[in-house]
This record gives C-alpha cells, sequence and structure tokens, in this order.
C-alpha cells in the first residue's frame, strides 16, 4: 500500500522536512550535513526516498545528483499540520487549542505578540458578524 501525506512523520523525518524548507531545496549529503547526531548517508537518502513516497517531496535531476524539494509550500504544510492536530487533540476546537497554548507555562509572549493575537481576535470577531 502506497504511503501518503497524511501519513505522520517521525521525528528524524521532520528534521529533514526542516532543513528542506530553510533551504528550499537540498542534495541528501547537505541534509545528513544538516542533521544532529546525522545517519549514514545512505540512510539519508533513504528516508529522502520514503519522504518522497508520503508525497513530501519531490526531486529533479542535476548532474549525477538528486536535488529534493518540498511538494508543498510551508504554510500550506502547516496550516494542514495545525489542523490535523486541532482535530486529534482538540475535538476541532480552535479556542481550546489557543488557550491551551496560552496556558502552557513555557508561553512567553512579548507585547508585540499580545497584540498581534489581540488584532487576530478582532478581526475574527468582525468576520463572524
Amino acid at each position: 500500500m502506497a504511503k501518503s501525506a497524511h501519513d505522520p512523520l517521525s521525528r528524524r523525518e521532520r528534521q529533514i522536512m526542516d532543513v528542506v524548507y530553510q533551504r528550499g531545496r537540498v542534495t541528501a549529503a547537505e541534509v545528513q550535513e544538516a542533521l544532529p547526531d546525522p545517519p549514514s548517508y545512505s540512510a539519508v537518502r533513504a528516508l529522502l526516498r520514503v519522504l518522497e513516497e508520503k508525497g513530501h517531496l519531490k526531486h529533479e535531476q542535476h548532474g549525477p545528483r538528486y536535488v529534493f524539494l518540498p511538494t508543498v509550500p510551508r504554510d500550506k504544510a502547516r496550516r494542514s499540520a495545525l489542523r490535523q492536530l486541532v482535530q486529534t487533540f482538540f475535538e476541532g476546537s480552535t479556542a481550546q487549542a489557543v488557550a491551551a497554548l496560552l496556558d502552557a507555562p513555557d508561553a512567553k509572549l512579548t507585547d508585540e505578540d499580545l497584540d498581534r493575537l489581540s488584532r487576530l481576535i478582532n478581526q475574527a470577531r468582525k468576520e463572524e458578524h
């Protein structure tokens, strides 16, 4: 059975996707170089193939090398992951998810962060009415 983009990512796969999103385009060697406590080159190649099978990456061939790039822009992937998280852990309630984030002991918000959140809340109120 083929894997899909909805399959959860392992910790290492998430680390690789972070590298891909930071750089935009990467080779297996560049990914290996950027990972903490990196696995072997062949393990990185295998993980890149898995991410490609799951639909997160595509590759282009440049000479003898494969260059990997994301199939989905980071913002869209972020929204999709967030939507899935809210569905799974907060019964689809955005309010519950936001409250949990704000209640977290390590939620260090600056005045600018609070102002932005306030503006977003006001905008959501206007869109509802």
